[in-house]
């Protein structure tokens, strides 16, 4: 049974499965994601921090923060909601998780207010660009940390108009 709970971004959960998407980074980039993240971005109901729950075993993790239109960075626009740490560990993949996850934060961000959502993935990771594409996320202009760097790739998705 796959279960889906808020949690805080410093919850043991959420810093296990993160060390482990960060190892996944290293291995596929070279380092880390350096994204700056902090606890209150993900706070409902601003913003949100999930945890997947396989059978009692955190198997997944996915968050959503609020961003809005800043003057150095023209993609973003007032009313985004950024999609962060989407992972699921290799034991657990293919039985939908990503899907059910991905669903509850496109359906509480829209609850929250936000219109649109939008990620930053890259090249080294062409099983997440299948899953936002077969999820009706369209190619967007670079944004965020990653926006000058050529592996990265930006996807977004109306949530409302």
């Amino acid at each position: 049974m796959f279960e889906l709970r808020v949690c805080a971004l410093d919850h043991p959960d959420a810093l296990e499965l993160n060390e482990e998407v960060q190892a996944y980074y290293r291995e596929v980039y070279g380092d880390n994601d350096v994204t700056v993240l902090a606890p209150e971005q993900f706070t409902a109901p601003r913003g949100r921090y999930l945890v997947g729950y396989d059978d009692g075993q955190p198997v997944a993790t996915g968050a959503w923060r609020p961003v809005d239109a800043r003057p150095d960075d023209p993609v973003l626009r007032d009313g985004d909601a950024e999609i962060k740490r989407m992972y699921v560990v290799p034991d657990a993949r293919g039985a939908g998780h990503a899907r059910t996850l991905l669903a509850e934060l496109e359906r509480t961000a829209a609850a929250a207010g936000r219109r649109r959502m939008i990620l930053e993935t890259g090249t080294a990771q062409p099983e997440a660009m299948s899953l936002y594409r077969a999820c009706g996320y369209q190619p967007i202009g670079r944004f965020g940390t990653y926006r000058d760097d050529h592996r990265s790739r930006c996807f977004g998705k109306l949530l409302r108009e």
